[in-house]
């Protein structure tokens, strides 16, 4: 999509159907702030190296000079790929250099990129045809594949999947340098597809939706309607399958978000682009109210999408999750192509405040500050089991930060003839044509998101009458989100300050902006003033996971509490609602930051079971710009109200042993002493085994010395209706004794229930070591809440 912000104005001036909304391409918006601007360089010197690197070191290029090799008769290694799609991750890459290079010539990227396109090429069967699985071995690709193309698209295949991605990418490099390589290959692909599906053809819908994206973008490059025919064709295949794809229903029926959040947003992105380019009053529709779904019932703080890690999908309404939030990285950015393409619409700005909130906080979040390690999910809260990684066996979200990046400034400005829209603010210039009036050059001068002010000069080329919208965040007149789902605490005013040239001036308001529409001549300027105190926000009274806390947001950060700030704790804190908050700008800290301080108490259990509390400091810092120092406890959501803290237990025997396992994930969770509430509580750790099924597993405790034990608890993790795991078939304790493993001499049954620690008392045993033995059922993992012992 983000091709998008460059390639609109191609049809400007033209009599064809189109967003009434253009954007102003970031090719002609330059960022000087402190903020955006060594982002985007770390992701051009940094970022888009280390991913093609990656690209190298794990095979993704080689597949294509494989099928190369393969078409020649000259391949001996035929192994598939890990998995089919990861011939995307490097077109997301190249996408992302081509539009660094489209800002900052780079003769070596240039280069390297060339070479690249050239692998690709080869890689390309005669009528077409790219898929490298399939060419490296058309017997036996990937057991996702199918024997034949295109048979099992509409499940795990990925061939149109990888195609739109190929698109996405060829339009991109052309724009960037005006050359056809890769666009002929994509040309080729396209018109292969224009062949083979459509009314009296095939009729097909992608398993992974961007396909329709990339087709509307060679569409405009090309104006051949075949390839905007067929995205609408392939959207109106959908029907009759399951909500995992979002092919329950045509897309002109849904008005709900479900399934894979990542597809989901693609697909309501295309749904966007066809609904402008061939004015679909009903595609519009299905969006609006899909939108609406997602903004009133499954959207959390941070701008993410996507509760649960079980089809990386949408949960049930107001099911928002802290612990287990998948928040997937590519999920925020196709989050904000879809509010994108609905403000370029509609031109209301509560599409961009959602857009904002997340890139300024779920989307960047997704890549370390130095740009060379991810997060594939953003959680919202963390007792240190999660951590970055520089990558990932499934490695769509690297390419997606490479590309999304690279493009941030397009995201900032837009207009529709008569008007100029001021969406976000950074310092920095852009050179704005209207379509109906004279290139206006706009200077920002502002340290936001730091600070509240923001002063835009408006030079004309020759005065001229034209209408500026300064957009008014929601968050800065009350109103977090466009939607009841949050709230803040305490509403504050007056909401914003507007002067022109020194002098208050009083704008229309209008769905979301000040409006000033006057004769503008040179140096004409507007300063804005928004309130940049933090704020407490608390959630709807609908979503579980966060009744008796509030979350903390300053201007569209939000913030959060971590690990090496809070040495009392971030779990066990607990904020007093009259609790004052200080903030301070420290250069140095995570490469430049404000923090909020405030009162608050560390709470903590005592030796008989009770509770203290003693006097700390809170220290806050944005949410994007955790787990940059190692793992440990973080929480955007703090306790406000006492029965929401989770205090620091009393060390127990097991929670001052050594575990280790058979394999699994979280071990972290067997003996932290953090009980849930049920055995789906999924803000509280747990230890599995998925996806190892129907096997013999077994999980150690080991002590620092030798230990007189009678008595055992676990509590199982069971996500019935959600996943793979269930209360286990069977299991039993053992002692280790003199190296061997004994099993205990047990006064009652080990229990396998749901919702309850299944307690179970033996003959005392000394020892340094105990073990559980756990038959999986067969055809289901198992997992582990606590084991305690006594």
């Amino acid at each position: 999509m983000t091709l998008l912000l460059a390639c609109i104005s191609i049809s400007a001036g033209s009599a064809r159907a189109d967003y009434p909304v253009k954007p102003v391409p970031f090719t002609a918006v330059r960022l000087t702030d402190k903020f955006w601007a060594p982002r985007i360089e770390i992701n051009r010197t940094v970022t888009i190296p280390f991913a093609f690197q990656k690209c190298e070191e794990t095979g993704r290029v080689a597949l294509f000079e494989r099928a190369a090799l393969a078409q020649k008769g000259q391949l001996t290694d035929k192994r598939p790929p890990g998995y089919p799609f990861d011939d995307t991750d490097v077109y997301k890459v190249l996408e992302g250099a081509s539009y660094a290079l489209s800002v900052h010539p780079d003769p070596k990227l240039d280069a390297y990129v060339d070479g690249l396109i050239d692998k690709i090429a080869a890689a390309q069967e005669p009528d077409g045809y790219l898929y490298t699985t399939r060419t490296i071995n058309p017997e036996s690709p990937h057991a996702w594949s199918g024997k034949k193309r295109w048979e099992m698209e509409e499940r795990d295949s990925h061939e149109l999947y990888n195609l739109g991605h190929l698109f996405e990418a060829a339009a991109a490099h052309y724009q960037a340098t005006g050359k056809r390589t890769l666009l002929n290959v994509a040309l080729k692909a396209a018109d292969l597809l224009v062949r083979t599906f459509g009314p009296g053809k095939q009729k097909i819908w992608p398993g992974h939706q961007i396909t329709e994206m990339g087709l509307v973008k060679l569409y405009r490059i090309t104006e051949k309607p075949e390839y905007l025919e067929l995205a609408k064709f392939l959207l109106d295949s959908r029907g009759g399958s399951g909500e995992y794809w979002q092919a329950h229903k045509p897309v002109v029926q849904q008005d709900a978000a479900v399934g894979h959040a990542v597809r989901a947003s693609y697909m309501y992105s295309g749904m966007a682009d066809v609904a402008a380019l061939l004015q679909e009053p009903d595609y519009l529709h299905a969006i609006d109210k899909i939108w609406a779904d997602v903004v009133g019932t499954k959207l959390y703080i941070t701008g993410g999408i996507g509760a649960t890690g079980a089809g990386e999908a949408f949960g049930r309404p107001y099911e928002l999750p802290n612990m287990s939030a998948y928040c997937e990285t590519c999920a925020a950015v196709g989050n904000d192509y879809w509010n994108f393409r609905l403000f370029l619409l509609h031109k209301d700005a509560k599409y961009i405040d959602v857009l904002e909130r997340t890139l300024y906080n779920g989307l960047i979040s997704g890549v370390s500050l130095d740009g060379k390690s991810f997060f594939y999910p953003n959680p919202l809260e963390s007792a240190g089991q999660h951590g970055r990684s520089p990558w990932f066996g499934v490695a769509c979200c690297p390419g997606n930060i490479t590309r999304f990046m690279a493009s941030v400034p397009g995201y900032f400005y837009a207009q529709d003839g008569k008007s100029i829209f001021v969406n976000l603010y950074a310092a920095g210039t852009a050179n704005v044509q209207l379509d109906k009036g004279p290139k206006v050059k706009l200077t920002q001068q502002t340290d936001y998101p730091w600070a509240g002010k923001i002063q835009l000069r408006v030079e004309p080329s020759k005065p001229s009458k034209f209408a500026v919208r300064m957009r008014i965040p929601g968050w800065s007149e009350n109103r977090p989100v466009p939607s009841d789902l949050y709230r803040f605490k305490n509403p504050v005013g007056p909401t914003f300050r507007l002067t022109l040239n020194g002098k208050p001036v009083v704008a229309r308001r209008e769905l979301g902006y000040a409006v000033i529409d006057r004769t503008w001549k040179s140096g004409d300027a507007i300063t804005l003033d928004l309130p940049m105190q933090p704020r407490r926000i608390v959630a709807n009274s609908k979503i579980a996971a966060d009744q008796g806390r509030v979350a903390v947001q300053r201007g569209p950060i939000l913030y959060c509490a971590e690990w090496p700030d809070n040495p009392s704790g971030v779990r066990s804190t607990l904020l007093p609602d009259d609790a004052r908050f200080a903030t301070l700008y420290q250069p140095q800290k995570l490469n430049g930051i404000v923090i909020i301080q405030t009162p608050a108490l560390a709470v903590s259990r005592t030796e008989d079971g009770g509770l203290s509390e003693k006097n700390q400091v809170l220290t806050l810092i944005p949410y994007y710009a955790w787990a940059n120092r190692g793992r440990g406890e973080m929480a955007v959501w703090i306790a406000n109200q006492k029965e929401a803290v989770k205090p620091k237990p009393w060390p127990s025997i097991a929670s001052k042993a050594k575990v280790m396992a058979s394999g699994g994930t979280g071990i972290r969770a067997v003996n932290d002493q953090i009980l849930p509430s049920s055995a789906r509580d999924f803000d509280t750790t747990f230890f599995h085994w998925w996806p190892k099924k129907g096997t013999t597993e077994w999980v150690e405790m080991n002590f620092d010395k030798e230990t007189k034990v009678s008595e055992t608890s676990v509590y199982w993790f069971d996500d019935t209706g959600r996943g793979e795991c269930r209360i286990p078939e069977a299991w039993q304790l053992l002692y280790r004794k003199d190296g061997a493993w004994i099993p205990v001499q047990a006064t009652e049954e080990f229990g396998i229930q749901k919702d309850k620690s299944n307690r179970v008392t033996f003959a005392p045993v000394t020892t340094d070591a105990l073990r559980l033995e756990i038959k999986l059922k067969q055809g289901w993992s198992t997992g582990i809440y606590e084991w305690e012992v006594k």
